[in-house]
């Protein structure tokens, strides 16, 4: 897996104007290529009277899937520099549509690889990115007498508590980097005077 990886923060839609042809540039991280290709369907059923509805995304943190549509413009002019610009920016997990409005005038082959790339990178700055990191689960189990403690302490020291579950005894859910795991164990054990159970789960992303 890779350490991390950066993403859109949030989806948003950026307009732009080129030689009075429109050019709306939407933006959605995307966890699946299904989800990929939902969002791409919901941007054509919207703007189902516009020109062309190009689109593009990349999925996995790897980039293993990578794939893109002209929607009839020119071979090679709408999808590939969509697709690039957001490889360019290291975007993993994001999808791209851009709405394309004809104002009568033709752009040309370069002209549409320089307008549907331009659209994309206008977008990424105007809806920003967030890096994302891999981390460690662990599940730790303490009792209710250490748990407040134990929670609070977590989150002044910046480690992400995932989830709290209370029964018998209180379970934390914890997100670390994998390099703190050993320091995390001595801390722990310190904290609690050894009576609280770490056990170490598999991995996922969070925020960096």
């Amino acid at each position: 897996m890779q350490d991390e990886y950066r993403t859109v923060a949030r989806a948003g839609v950026h307009e732009t104007e080129i030689n009075r042809s429109r050019f709306l540039c939407a933006l959605a991280p995307a966890a699946t290529e299904q989800e990929a290709q939902d969002f791409v369907a919901r941007v054509r059923k919207e703007h189902a009277d516009a020109t062309h509805n190009c689109w593009a995304y990349v999925i996995g943190a790897d980039a293993s899937v990578q794939k893109a549509s002209d929607d009839g413009e020119p071979g090679g002019t709408a999808g590939v520099p969509m697709l690039q610009m957001l490889l360019r920016r290291d975007m993993r997990y994001v999808v791209a549509v851009v709405t394309r409005y004809y104002g009568g005038v033709k752009l040309g082959a370069g002209g549409l690889i320089r307008a549907y790339g331009g659209a994309v990178g206008e977008a990424l700055d105007a809806v920003g990115a967030r890096t994302r990191r891999r981390f460690r689960l662990a599940t730790v189990t303490v009792d209710h007498h250490r748990a407040g403690k134990v929670q609070n302490d977590l989150r002044s020291t910046g480690r992400e508590v995932r989830d709290v579950r209370y029964a018998e005894d209180v379970t934390l859910e914890v997100a670390l980097p994998d390099a703190d795991v050993d320091a995390f164990r001595a801390w722990l054990a310190d904290a609690t005077a050894g009576t609280a159970l770490l056990e170490l789960g598999g991995e996922a992303y969070g925020d960096a």
